[in-house]
């Protein structure tokens, strides 16, 4: 009888795991199926060929890597530089209308992408921006605002007023209380902001596409061209790069983002 209690709890974590991993698995059966035809439900033939040929000077996969990652960095540099700041005004200073602040910071999520980065590929052709490194770059970081705002706001608002006050009453002036306690406490979420606009920077495609191709080739832009010539082998292998990354990262978003600072987002 305790089996039976237990047999849809199993099959229930079944069917999850395989939501979860079924994906990853077809990925990495692409990436060594040097001959996979249909109906055949597996390969015919395996290998990694495919792999070496990716990893190949000319197969511009570690180069498009490196662009990407630098690509990421510098967008979260300059979303960091200006998410800071305002999160900290809007989550420790007394702003009029905070909250319609904020939801300006989601209106970019409120509209198809698409359109958007069709009218800012416009603007930025006309401002000589398109297809390079540096218009790439501000796009990300204007797409990445809205996590960066959101999270850092609520990681500033997380800090106890009563470890402020204890240094200002100790002598320190507003920046050096600022410097030594507030964002230390705030750290973590800080952190956890700027990894995640990193990995959506990393990841991003209809962006880089409209604003950055041809000349700016990220490693999405390489995946979708392998994805249309139909070439599974290297889509399946470019997606298994990109995945590593965004593993790492989240497994230290974990790590950084306590629960008061999620209660804290949109507060």
């Amino acid at each position: 009888m305790s089996a039976w209690r237990w047999l849809p709890r199993i099959l229930l974590l079944v069917l999850f795991a395989g939501f979860i991993f079924g994906p990853v698995a077809n990925l990495l059966l692409w990436s060594v199926a040097e001959s996979w035809y249909w109906p055949n439900r597996l390969p015919s033939q395996y290998g990694f060929r495919y792999w070496e040929r990716v990893f190949r000077p000319e197969g511009q996969a570690m180069e498009s890597l490196g662009l990407s990652i630098w690509i990421a960095a510098l967008a979260t540099l300059a979303c960091m530089a200006v998410a800071i700041p305002a999160a900290w005004a809007l989550a420790r200073a007394r702003l009029p209308m905070r909250g319609l602040i904020l939801l300006l910071f989601l209106l970019p999520q409120a509209f198809p992408n698409m359109p958007v980065y069709i009218n800012i590929a416009r603007v930025f052709f006309s401002l000589g921006l398109n297809g390079t490194v540096l218009g790439v770059v501000l796009v990300h970081a204007a797409h990445g605002l809205v996590y960066a705002v959101w999270i850092a706001a609520a990681a500033f608002a997380a800090v106890e007023d009563d470890a402020v006050l204890a240094a200002r009453n100790m002598g320190a002036g507003a920046l050096t209380a600022f410097r030594t306690v507030t964002l230390p406490l705030a750290a973590p979420g800080i952190a956890a902001s700027a990894i995640f606009v990193f990995l959506e920077s990393l990841d991003e495609f209809t962006a880089s596409f409209f604003v950055g191709a041809p000349d700016v080739r990220t490693l999405p832009l390489l995946l979708y061209s392998a994805a249309a010539g139909g070439n599974m082998q290297v889509a399946a292998i470019t997606a298994l790069i990109l995945l590593v990354p965004s593993i790492v990262f989240m497994a230290v978003v974990q790590r950084f983002l306590r629960a008061d600072v999620l209660a804290g987002v949109g507060k």
